[in-house]
């Protein structure tokens, strides 16, 4: 795969899940959950989260659902993770 984009990184990211469940994972586990496009990998979301939010990923759990793709993404610690979800509207 090339250099991924900002354009690429947009269509595979689509939108924070903000739940109460998933809002508990950014302090317990420093985590944050998206909706990612279905074909999306891994390594793919964890390049197109970097891109846009300019923060380093640890690592990605992804689980089909009624909502689409959902990439649960950890980062390296909590204030991270508090920080970008403040970033983004979710806190």
């Amino acid at each position: 795969m090339s250099e991924m984009n900002a354009d690429t990184a947009a269509r595979i990211i689509i939108k924070p899940h903000v739940t109460e469940r998933n809002f508990e994972l950014v302090d317990t586990e420093a985590k944050i959950c998206f909706i990612v496009k279905r074909t999306a990998n891994k390594r793919e979301i964890a390049q197109a989260i970097d891109i846009l939010y300019k923060k380093k990923v640890i690592g990605v759990n992804t689980a089909r659902t009624v909502y689409g793709k959902k990439a649960f993404v950890q980062f390296e610690n909590v204030q991270k993770a508090r920080d970008l979800a403040t970033d983004i509207g979710m806190i």
